[in-house]
């Protein structure tokens, strides 16, 4: 009894990864299904400059948005206008986010980097 009670556990785990059918290949994380960025330069992209409140608790934030290059280059840029804001920020999907009001001088520093960036919004 001891032998068949192993068996059956042994038929039981054989089919937890066990892959019917798949139309494209190996996992959903696979880099061939990945989105493919594109990496413009600075002076192809038109980028919008915004300061926003909307589901942030009332705190303004300046928003970047319009990038398309890859996320390493993102981070550099935040890096250097938290620095000349002298304020916190982030990356969140391919927008950059500052802490506070800083529109303008987001928006200078942008062009002085080579980027085509405006202001939006009021």
């Amino acid at each position: 009894m001891a032998t068949s009670k192993h068996q059956s556990q042994e038929h039981q785990n054989s089919g937890k990864n066990r892959v019917v059918y798949s139309e494209f290949g190996e996992s959903a994380n696979s880099p061939a299904l990945e989105r493919a960025l594109p990496d413009l330069p600075p002076n192809q992209q038109n980028l919008k400059v915004q300061a926003t409140r909307s589901g942030r608790k009332g705190k303004t934030v300046t928003v970047i948005s319009g990038f398309q290059t890859q996320p390493e280059t993102l981070e550099g840029l935040v890096k250097q206008l938290k620095t000349q804001c002298g304020a916190g920020g982030t990356v969140k999907e391919n927008t950059i986010e500052i802490q506070g009001d800083h529109r303008q001088k987001v928006l200078e520093l942008l062009i002085k980097l080579g980027y085509k960036a405006k202001i939006s919004g009021g």
